[in-house]
């Protein structure tokens, strides 16, 4: 099995609180807000959430994010150039970065596969952000 679709879009920004305004005002709604400028925002009338994420440094990315069943029985059709294999994260879920043929990122999230483990939330935003 390939995808089964888009989930949602990530946006970076270097101001989390315009940027949620932004999409505020095109009708999303915020449906969780971290504590360190991130946050996941949906729409009511359906289709793929935003996650913005601030990030102070460093290049803006923004990338779309697929949906996979199951990370040990993806198989598309063609081979696919992997930034990252799929790797427990701390939000619960398995994710890849694949890169298409321009190179731009795609991430592709999966439940976690049996037995696997996400790192700790907390341990991940001390070492991340410091508290």
């Amino acid at each position: 099995m390939a995808t089964e679709g888009i989930e949602g879009y990530y946006v970076m920004t270097r101001n989390y609180g315009a940027t949620a305004s932004f999409w505020r005002s095109l009708g999303f709604e915020s449906v969780f807000e971290t504590d360190h400028g991130s946050g996941q925002w949906v729409n009511p009338a359906g289709g793929p959430y935003v996650f913005i994420d601030e990030q102070l440094d460093g290049e803006l990315d923004t990338h779309p994010i697929l949906r996979v069943a199951d990370s040990t029985t993806f198989a598309p059709d063609r081979a696919v150039d992997y930034a990252q294999p799929f790797t427990p994260e701390h939000w619960g879920m398995a994710q890849a970065v694949i890169r298409d043929p321009d190179g731009r990122s795609v991430s592709l999230q999966a439940p976690l596969p049996e037995g696997a483990e996400a790192p700790d939330p907390a341990a991940h935003h001390a070492e991340k952000y410091g508290h």
